[in-house]
């Protein structure tokens, strides 16, 4: 069931410290990599955001190109109690919708939720296939080698 009275916009500046929260909110408990407010602000031009009724930003994610042929979609998050009502199919579509348009031709995202994104048509790869992430942005990562989140890949 999809809310009618929350609506998906481009991240604007008051959207960050939102953002930040919400991605460490689930950070915290493991499930995604932590931002910083710097990394934030960085990639802000990436995300788009849901709002609520009363403009509070209840979701976010990013489209993040990594190459003239891929991109990931990054930091989706959902407030806890906003799940299941679309809002995270919402920003990915809007993701994929932006990277069809400027000629992309793969998509993909590193997760802990593999189910979710093979709703939205994504299959399972090895991370290895994807060398410009591994070896642009992963090696940095406190959890490289030993990485557990699963690399879920769609062509567009």
């Amino acid at each position: 069931m999809t809310t009618t009275t929350s609506q998906l916009f481009r991240a604007s500046i008051a959207d960050a410290k939102a953002i930040h929260d919400l991605v460490n909110t689930f950070a915290r408990k493991g499930e995604m990599l932590p931002r910083t407010m710097a990394e934030v602000y960085e990639n802000l031009r990436d995300f788009y955001v849901v709002r609520d009724e009363t403009n509070e930003t209840v979701a976010c994610g990013g489209l993040h190109i990594l190459w003239e042929d891929l991109a990931e979609i990054k930091s989706l998050a959902v407030r806890e109690d906003m799940q299941g009502q679309g809002l995270g199919q919402r920003i990915v579509d809007a993701c994929l919708d932006e990277a069809r348009s400027i000629g992309l031709t793969t998509a993909f995202a590193l997760t802990y939720r593999p189910g979710f994104f093979e709703k939205l048509g994504f299959a399972q790869a090895d991370v290895m296939t994807l060398p410009r992430k591994v070896w642009g942005e992963c090696y940095r990562c406190p959890k490289f080698p030993g990485c557990n989140e699963i690399a879920m890949v769609r062509a567009l």
